[in-house]
């Protein structure tokens, strides 16, 4: 935060807190609808500072929101994972609101998401995501919410029921500690799993969801953006649970290589040859594969424990909220 910036407070509101409270917003061509969110949260939590965070728009995202009375900033490299890591590092405050530019998200909850956030001592607060209208929410987007939720859930033993909502309250603990490696809207998903790999206080609350402004489009992709994700989910297993899932690919590999030998062995026995040669090779070559997945495994586990020590640390290194 500069020195030209307003430091507002929330004093005595909210079960007698005093903490500094940013509304952070992502945007990427949300002129239809930057200046309904800016104002609905000025509303809503009048001691916040907004911030926008245009993803080079080709529109008037940052003209309007700037008129609107929101602190405009430019992220130039395209996705949402960029803009959340440039607002999560140059953002100060003790309590963030992550809100999507789209006027689908009900500002009127945010009190109520902050004031659940400091009273039980959370990291994070969700707001998931309840519809009266369907054209709020596609069936295509639900469902693939709801599998990547369900697998999350089975993953790191934990649940989620709108894993990708972009509704989100965050502590500063939170905040500080989050290392972003997404680029786009996979963000949702990694957010979920550094809550759950350091074992952080989490809830989810219900809030309002509303169809997008006529005229205003969703940049999200079903297939493109889904199939991103289930990689981020891949991708996260493999970083977060290294034992579970080369165990796994191990295990396939060497019930193949088994599957591949039986044969051998059977005609081994009946006529004391061994006619295919290739065969035998790739089964033999198949099970050392397998191992080799086993402990690398077991190698890699050990690395990400001491990582994740390493982010807890950074987790205890920031204040605890008063």
């Amino acid at each position: 935060m500069t020195a030209t910036e307003p430091t507002r407070t929330l004093n005595g509101t909210l079960s007698g807190f005093n903490q500094r409270i940013a509304v952070i917003i992502p945007c990427f061509n949300e002129a239809l609808a930057i200046k309904k969110v800016v104002d609905d949260f000025r509303a809503a939590v009048p001691e916040a500072t907004i911030y926008v965070y245009d993803n080079i728009s080709t529109d008037k995202t940052a003209d309007v929101a700037q008129a609107a009375g929101a602190i405009v900033r430019n992220v130039t490299r395209q996705g949402k994972g960029h803009v959340v890591t440039r607002m999560f590092a140059d953002v100060e405050a003790d309590i963030f609101i992550l809100v999507d530019g789209d006027a689908t998200y009900d500002a009127a909850s945010a009190r109520m998401l902050v004031s659940r956030l400091l009273d039980a001592r959370l990291d994070m607060v969700v707001g998931t995501r309840v519809h009266e209208d369907e054209a709020a929410y596609r069936k295509g987007h639900k469902l693939g919410n709801w599998l990547f939720s369900t697998f999350i859930s089975l993953v790191f033993d934990a649940q989620f029921k709108d894993i990708l909502s972009g509704y989100r309250v965050f502590g500063r603990r939170f905040v500080k500690s989050f290392p972003v490696l997404s680029r786009g809207f996979e963000i949702e998903v990694e957010l979920a799993v550094h809550a759950l790999e350091l074992g952080l206080a989490v809830e989810e609350i219900p809030t309002p969801y509303y169809p997008r402004p006529a005229g205003s489009l969703s940049k999200l992709n079903t297939w493109r953006d889904g199939i991103r994700i289930l990689f981020t989910i891949g991708n996260l297993c493999r970083a977060e649970r290294p034992l579970a899932f080369f165990s796994a690919l191990g295990a396939v590999l060497a019930l193949i290589s088994v599957g591949l030998a039986i044969p051998i062995f059977a005609t081994y026995l009946q006529i004391g040859l061994v006619p295919r040669i290739p065969t035998a090779i790739l089964s033999t070559g198949l099970m050392l594969l397998a191992f080799l997945l086993i402990v690398s495994g077991l190698i890699l586990d050990t690395v990400t424990k001491g990582r994740r020590e390493m982010k807890r640390l950074a987790y205890l290194q920031q204040p605890e909220m008063t």
